[in-house]
């Protein structure tokens, strides 16, 4: 596959093939569009970690969707799936469908105690505003 690969004589220096692959692989179990696997990069460390990708250098939606239609092209794209279908099937997995799932931890209220607490605060809050202005 790598010998259909742009060498980067010209130019941008182009992706490293393996990364791209990753790229490619990793778009398809998390059903992206190229937008969104672009963003993607920029947003979620583990997915530039299995790509071996830097955020100072990140692949841009043209670049995913080129290297697809490159895949495409010469008819690597069924290679590939077939490849990573057959190692996984070698090591007892399967293939699902993914989902990103935001793990943002935002403080809250540890109990209904706490918030009926601050709603009482504010409240009094809101009153004391209120009978300084009038």
């Amino acid at each position: 596959m790598a010998r259909y690969y742009p060498k980067g004589q010209t130019g941008r220096p182009p992706y490293p093939f393996p990364a791209m692959l990753r790229v490619d692989c990793t778009q398809l179990f998390y059903n992206l569009s190229d937008p969104a696997m672009e963003d993607a990069f920029y947003e979620i460390e583990f997915m530039r970690q299995f790509a071996g990708l830097r955020l100072e250098r990140l692949p841009d939606e043209t670049t995913i969707l080129k290297f697809r239609h490159f895949l495409e092209q010469h008819g690597l794209g069924k290679v590939l799936f077939q490849g990573v279908n057959k190692h996984l099937e070698k090591n007892g997995l399967m293939l699902r469908e993914g989902y990103i799932v935001d793990a943002t931890i935002n403080s809250a209220p540890s109990s209904k105690n706490e918030r009926a607490n601050e709603i009482r605060k504010c409240a009094r809050l809101v009153r004391a505003t209120n009978g300084a202005s009038g």
